[in-house]
């Protein structure tokens, strides 16, 4: 690339990285998907820097330590792009997230499509070889004391939420980058402490809200933005989960030694006995694959190692590295279960709404804003509530919760008794037991409905329209309820990118364009002030489903430089925790 290309690639890169919506250039990218959909020739995983603004790294990869290799931290590192990032080191205190982080998860073909592991991402055929390049730590202190020695210059964090800004801001204090899985903190005080600590520091704090890098979310700005829709005036979302007691996938087999009269106690080590039957009658390729299951199952069941009592101390050695035994509403709960399950538990995870809800309120989010020329709205208020309808007292979560948020217009107006009226609300869903629906959004408007499900299909429906255009996989939808028929203007269906490779790809990206993020317009899409939002908005709706009540925003609560919050302990940058 020559250097005007350069020049015209970084001005591209600043103007897009502080825009949610689409900017001058979106009809040559829509000309272009089209061209390229037509000829065939679109490579799914290589349209990240067309479409969000940032150009190749010139074979300057950033230095990376991953932290927490469990199902979430082997998602992103299956998304790697070895062009732009790095890995030099991990940590994990468990047998079964190191071995996947390296082999990937063989448990099935969608799950190893997902957790490639870093012997696919990088091409090395052993482990041994793969362990030549990258460091294997046990508690993240270790990768972080010595991530200078090891060249790092920036940490994937996805450990449990509650750890989110410990981790995040020891790393930031040693010279490194973050980019953290959602929710960006355990508490609106943890997240704000973040975010100051970053800009203390200049460093890039991106958290790993996805659909600010998915082509249709993106394309669904384009299309709200040019008033496909008319005027937005709700929005429904919802994730429905065919979760029940005995097949949760929130509830984790724990290995039998761990915890015995677990409900779950013999799932492990039944599934390891019957790989072991089908290993001696297997043939071909199948040994193979069957070796490698029974060695992840068995490394899984290797994690018990965690529940035995260190010789120092005769405490649990899951209690050494911060989990705890506690009894939950009559529930005996050891620390290597709040480790393993940490989903469940208040302390150490924030609920649906944290895990699942603050994804579609992302999404509302940036669809509301495209209302608003882009700029991120503040919601008004929420209303929510949550129940325990499936579920024993093995948890603290709640099996189902339910909200409504407010946001305004841009016509709205507080001071007018009819502008005052004029909003957007959003409606959302979590529930277990039933996965009718499964996961998406619906965006209503004057002129049409926008629907998006799975992060895969999108179909816009115009009101009144005779002809019709069907891309893809795409077929005409009418739909007769009250009013008049509304008809498919686009509904496509196809494989595109959920958005992790692209969101790794533009902090990398960042990071080398702006190292110390001095440039105020060039940094990740989800920068701290997004994703403070985004948490704002979870953490407030799960004290509204507690206290069964509606609860306004305070604008302070949004400001990072304000130690208001809704929990009402404010930011606190000495903490113990925070010291390394």
């Amino acid at each position: 690339m020559n250097q005007n290309s350069n020049e015209k690639a970084d001005a591209q890169g600043r103007t897009k990285a502080n825009c949610i919506g689409p900017g001058p250039s979106e009809q040559n990218r829509r000309d272009f998907l089209i061209s390229s959909a037509i000829a065939g020739g679109v490579a799914l995983g290589g349209l990240g820097g067309f479409y969000f603004g940032y150009d190749m790294s010139h074979g300057d990869p950033v230095r990376v330590g991953v932290i927490g290799t469990g199902d979430e931290g082997n998602v992103l590192i299956g998304a790697i792009n070895p062009e732009y990032v790095d890995v030099r080191s991990i940590a994990d205190i468990r047998p079964f997230g190191v071995h996947r982080a390296f082999h990937g998860d063989v448990s099935s073909p969608l799950a190893m499509k997902v957790r490639k592991g870093l012997m696919n991402v990088y091409g090395w055929k052993t482990e041994t070889e793969a362990r030549k390049h990258v460091k294997v730590y046990g508690p993240w202190e270790d990768l972080i004391k010595n991530a200078k020695a090891d060249g790092i210059e920036a940490i994937i964090l996805a450990l449990p939420l509650h750890l989110h800004a410990p981790v995040a801001i020891v790393a930031m204090r040693h010279g490194l980058h973050v980019l953290t899985e959602k929710l960006m903190g355990h508490s609106v005080g943890n997240c704000k402490e973040m975010a100051r600590v970053a800009a203390e520091e200049g460093k890039h704090l991106a958290t790993g809200h996805q659909r600010h890098y998915n082509i249709l979310y993106h394309e669904a700005v384009d299309a709200i933005r040019r008033g496909r829709l008319g005027d937005l005036h709700y929005i429904r979302a919802q994730w429905h989960r065919g979760n029940k007691p005995k097949s949760d996938s929130w509830q984790q087999p724990m290995p039998l030694a761990a915890k015995p009269d677990d409900m779950q106690s013999d799932r492990l080590e039944k599934e390891a006995r019957a790989l072991i039957q089908q290993l001696k009658s297997a043939t071909g390729r199948d040994i193979d694959l069957t070796q490698k299951k029974l060695t992840q199952k068995m490394k899984q069941i290797e994690d018990a190692v965690l529940a035995q009592n260190d010789p120092e101390t005769g405490r649990p050695i899951a209690e050494g590295f911060g989990y705890e035994h506690a009894d939950i509403n009559g529930y005996d709960r050891p620390a290597i279960e709040e480790l393993i399950r940490w989903r469940l538990w208040d302390r150490t995870g924030g609920g649906l709404m944290a895990e699942l809800g603050s994804h579609q309120l992302d999404a509302a989010s940036i669809f509301i804003a495209a209302m608003h020329g882009g700029k991120k709205q503040r919601p008004l208020s929420v209303s929510a509530a949550a129940s325990r309808s499936i579920f024993d007292n093995d948890r603290e979560a709640n099996d189902h919760v339910m909200c409504t948020v407010e946001f305004a217009t841009p016509e709205y107006d507080p001071n007018d008794p009819v502008g005052s009226r004029k909003k957007v609300t959003v409606q959302y869903s979590s529930i277990n037991g039933n996965g009718f629906g499964g996961y998406g959004e619906v965006v209503y408007g004057t002129k049409g409905t926008l629907i998006i499900e799975r992060e895969q299909k999108k179909t816009l429906l115009e009101q009144e329209k005779k002809t019709r255009v069907s891309a893809d996989k795409g077929a005409a939808l009418d739909t007769q309820a009250s009013g008049s028929a509304q008809k498919a203007a686009v509904a496509a269906e196809r494989e595109v990118s959920r958005g992790y490779q692209e969101e790794i790809e533009h902090w990398a990206w960042c990071i080398r364009k702006n190292s110390d993020n001095s440039d105020p317009t060039l940094h990740p899409r989800c920068h701290p002030e997004v994703a403070l939002g985004d948490a704002v908005i979870a953490l407030t709706a799960n004290i509204a489903a507690r206290d069964g009540r509606r609860i306004e925003f305070k604008p302070e609560w949004f400001e990072i430089d304000s130690d208001e919050t809704p929990e009402g302990v404010a930011p606190k940058l000495d903490r113990e925790e925070y010291k390394l």
